[in-house]
């Protein structure tokens, strides 16, 4: 799992722009939970358990359809967008 960090895809937006986007940190914060350090993959990038979460449920919801799905899915949707963006602005504008 070393060689890892090789394999992440640049930020296209950091490289033409020089600012972060609303996913940087994604990859190291994934990549950070495969090597089992859960505190530091928050750090990275807080919506990661949310979005994990979120897949979850959906791949769960192709394989066995359940009732509430949907809605569940929403709820998940709209938390981790307002977790992305304010960590975004927090990240951005903090002194």
């Amino acid at each position: 799992m070393q060689g890892l960090e090789e394999y992440m895809l640049p930020c296209l937006n950091k490289k033409l722009f020089g600012m972060e986007c609303m996913g940087c940190g994604m990859q190291r914060s994934l990549s950070l939970l495969v090597h089992g350090e859960f505190i530091a993959a928050f750090k990275m990038y807080p919506a990661i358990y949310t979005l994990l979460i979120m897949f979850l449920v959906i791949a769960f919801n192709l394989f066995k359809s359940f009732k509430s799905a949907n809605r569940i899915i929403l709820v998940l949707a709209i938390i981790n967008a307002i977790i992305i963006i304010t960590s975004f602005f927090i990240k951005t504008f903090s002194i």
